[in-house]
């Protein structure tokens, strides 16, 4: 190593120049071939044509794919001169047996490629196939059909069979097995071919929460019980009507029936023409989850309805009513005929007196019965009055609430004192010839508000509502019911 103190410095006067190493020599420009090429070899001639789109780089990609497609083309052979190939002649004589000998054909050829071997003294022929020491086998409950008759199809003995439906029924009754039930089924090995396989194992789903397992030990059955754990905890539905409410209640998983009945409940409360695909449906049905994974949807429990700025929210109570959450219920019915057996003599509306020789309306409709015949009570109400009333005769009325009333003419005898309570079905009276009238029938008339309305076909409804314990109780099932979260 050298220092340049060792040779001289400025500092020491000196003027002679000291060199060491090789001498410098000049640097060449590079010519204008060399630095197309370097900015060439710089430049990202196929950039990702998916980012950047628009830019410097994205059209020089462009212009690169378009180019190879370009060449690509203009490369190609012309399709109107197919390239003629050569088929190879078919083999025939040793030559095809010595190929097929080395081939593994479809068996739906009939498998007879390969080489076979002449049989020799070792091989001794079968005098029949020999059977598998167990099967397994699955039988199906089927609609109306016992159980040892199905095992029995199934390929148990009769003992088997016998001994299997004892031992079933005695956990749980055979008729509430469900049509569809896969019960799989352990066969043993059997001594020969004239007997049935005897029943090792077998599995029945008999309820939802429990399962039957039968096992052979020694020469008989024993049943092993073994119960499932099941969530009930309901299933909530919630969404938007959209175009079609049944359509998007069906795609978000509620079974058929309850979107049926939820329809249905709605209707009562909501013409189903004014509901908007803004709105949204609320929906909560019984819902069962074993601890094996499957799921059972019931009846549906809870039917809401959020349209703007009114919720309707409806849920079903012990009688199979639909109350809003506030214990009230619309109850919608039909009157039935107060006597039975019973023809139509006089329809409702204008019609010529038969005794006072004039047209006039009649407000009610007359039947014809025997005299004497008992008179029922078309509907719940109460007696309002019971009594003579002129052209009417033996007359009575009773009140159904929300301003109904019906009325009955040419009674012979009544059967009820005025302010009592009678029930759909109870006899109220007897049917006569009491007043104006030219033989036995019962004139039969339905006032809403006062004025006279045909009484066949005639619907009406009833406001209902809990009171008391019902009421506290069926408040603690709808505050259960909101309380579910959707999907949960």
């Amino acid at each position: 190593m050298f220092l340049r103190n060792d040779h001289g410095s400025e500092d020491a006067g000196g003027t002679t120049a000291l060199s060491f190493g090789r001498a410098m020599v000049p640097v060449v420009q590079p010519g204008t071939f060399d630095r197309l090429r370097a900015a060439a070899v710089e430049i990202d001639w196929v950039p990702d044509l998916g980012t950047r789109i628009g830019s410097r780089d994205w059209w020089r990609g462009t212009a690169t794919c378009a180019a190879l497609c370009a060449t690509a083309i203009a490369l190609a052979p012309p399709i109107t001169h197919p390239v003629l190939g050569e088929a190879a002649a078919p083999l025939i004589g040793t030559d095809r047996e010595e190929a097929r000998a080395q081939m593994i054909a479809p068996l739906a050829w009939g498998a007879d490629t390969g080489r076979h071997m002449a049989s020799n003294d070792l091989v001794r022929p079968l005098t029949e196939a020999p059977e598998r020491p167990i099967e397994q086998r699955t039988a199906t409950v089927g609609h109306g059909d016992s159980l040892g008759d199905m095992l029995q199809r199934a390929g148990l003995s009769e003992r088997d069979a016998q001994d299997t439906v004892a031992l079933v029924a005695t956990t749980v009754p055979l008729g509430d097995l469900k049509p569809g039930t896969q019960i799989p089924m352990t066969l043993g090995r059997r001594p020969n071919r004239n007997v049935a396989r005897p029943l090792e194992a077998l599995s029945l789903r008999a309820r939802f929460d429990l399962e039957l397992n039968l096992k052979r030990v020694g020469d008989r059955l024993v049943m092993d019980r073994q119960a499932i754990a099941i969530d009930t905890t309901p299933l909530r539905i919630t969404g938007a009507v959209g175009s079609s409410l049944y359509r998007s209640a069906r795609a978000a998983g509620v079974p058929i029936r309850a979107v049926e009945t939820y329809i249905k409940a709605i209707a009562s409360k909501v013409a189903i023409g004014q509901i908007s695909s803004n709105d949204s449906y609320d929906i909560i049905v019984e819902r069962q989850r074993a601890a094996t994974g499957e799921t059972q949807l019931g009846k549906l429990l809870f039917a809401g309805l959020d349209h703007g700025r009114e919720k309707t929210q409806l849920v079903q109570w012990n009688d199979g009513t639909w109350y809003e959450a506030s214990g009230q219920a619309e109850r919608q019915g039909q009157f039935t005929m107060p006597v039975s057996m019973a023809r139509v003599t006089s329809s409702f509306g204008m019609r010529f007196h038969p005794l006072l020789g004039f047209t006039r309306m009649h407000k009610g409709i007359d039947i014809g019965t025997a005299w004497g015949t008992p008179v029922h009570a078309p509907a719940d109400g109460v007696i309002a009055f019971a009594g003579r009333s002129g052209g009417y005769g033996n007359f009575l009325k009773m009140a159904h609430g929300g301003s109904i009333v019906t009325c009955y003419g040419h009674l012979s005898r009544f059967a009820v004192r005025v302010g009592q309570h009678v029930a759909r079905g109870d006899v109220i009276a007897y049917s006569g010839n009491s007043g104006m009238s030219t033989g036995p029938h019962l004139h039969w008339e339905v006032l809403r508000g006062g004025v006279a309305v045909n009484p066949r076909g005639f619907s009406f409804s009833s406001l209902a509502t809990l009171s008391g314990e019902q009421l506290r109780a069926f408040r603690s099932r709808v505050s259960g019911l909101l309380a579910v979260k959707p999907g949960a």
